[in-house]
């Protein structure tokens, strides 16, 4: 055996340091397939069968085109970040439902959406965020028509006992957002009819639960939560019940990105759970708000997600 020179045990040496960082960056990849491409290819197929029936005229048509716009997106933002990631591949199939028609959309928007929910725990932040808004896509979907839904309501949030001081941030915006959905409610009371009374009561019911939640929680992390404010500026005046319903989806809109927030600021799985919980009530019930206020879109494909 030939003796090693001093030159050569340098060599060693320098090989045995840079391995050290060459496996740290090794460890954020993983060699098992993407969950995420049986989603991507699950919102593909769900956009396929719903354009070949939106081809057609009528009611129907225009419920399935809704549902090609926004699962079509689903299926691309979902493609976007597999194929970022790059993992290995492996074969993908889409659940077929035995229904046809709006009845086999709604199957298939249940499908979906429960596949999304499953992964929003123990995805990485930025794809909890994404699955989250997937999956309030299509509940949002599923509040457009009774042959789509109204699928399962996702209750009401039960707070946790602990927050994370990363998430303390993002807790008190969704608590801002909370707070001026309470006002929203209040003022949008006098501008409609009183067939929107249970309606306006249940929102304005579900929003101080919320904010009731969001503060409990903040103060078990210590943190001052944050007060309402006197007033809230609309981005509209409001004078009359069509501009009453825009208010109330908008001030939806912003509490379900307000949550989408707080999912994408924390690894914590029971406040991941109360803000899927939120965002998901809240992409339901602002759905209908838009559709009441004759706004198209009336269903979001991807709140709180960055295209």
């Amino acid at each position: 055996m030939t003796p090693r020179t001093r030159r050569d045990l340098l060599r060693l040496s320098a090989l045995a340091a840079l391995a050290v960082p060459l496996a740290a960056c090794r460890t954020g990849y993983s060699d098992e397939p993407d969950p995420l491409a049986s989603l991507a290819e699950q919102a593909r197929a769900d956009a396929a069968a719903a354009n070949a029936l939106a081809s057609g005229a009528g009611a129907e048509a225009s419920l399935a085109k809704q549902v090609a716009t926004v699962r079509d997106a689903h299926a691309r933002a979902l493609q976007a970040e597999v194929d970022r990631l790059n993992r290995p591949k492996a074969p993908v199939h889409a659940e077929t439902p035995g229904g046809s028609g709006l009845a086999g959309l709604k199957e298939r928007l249940a499908t979906a959406r429960g596949q999304a929910e499953a992964l929003v725990v123990p995805m990485e932040r930025y794809r909890a965020g994404l699955v989250a808004a997937v999956a309030a896509g299509c509940a949002g979907l599923q509040q457009l028509d009774d042959r789509l839904g109204p699928g399962a309501d996702p209750g009401t949030v039960s707070p946790v006992g602990s927050v994370p001081e990363e998430s303390v941030d993002p807790l008190q915006k969704a608590l801002d957002a909370e707070h001026a959905a309470v006002w929203v409610y209040g003022l949008v009371s006098a501008f409609l009819p009183a067939n929107y009374n249970a309606g306006v009561a249940e929102g304005a019911g579900e929003h101080q639960d919320r904010r009731d939640a969001c503060v409990r929680m903040l103060d078990a992390a210590g943190a001052t939560p944050h007060g309402p404010e006197p007033a809230y500026i609309t981005p509209k005046p409001v004078t009359d019940a069509t501009s009453a319903k825009s208010v109330v989806a908008t001030a939806e809109a912003d509490a379900a990105n307000a949550w989408a927030g707080v999912l994408a600021r924390t690894d914590d799985e029971g406040l991941r759970k109360v803000a899927l919980t939120a965002l998901l009530g809240s992409a339901r019930r602002g759905t209908r708000w838009r559709q009441a206020a004759g706004e198209n879109p009336a269903a979001l494909a991807l709140i709180g997600v960055n295209a």
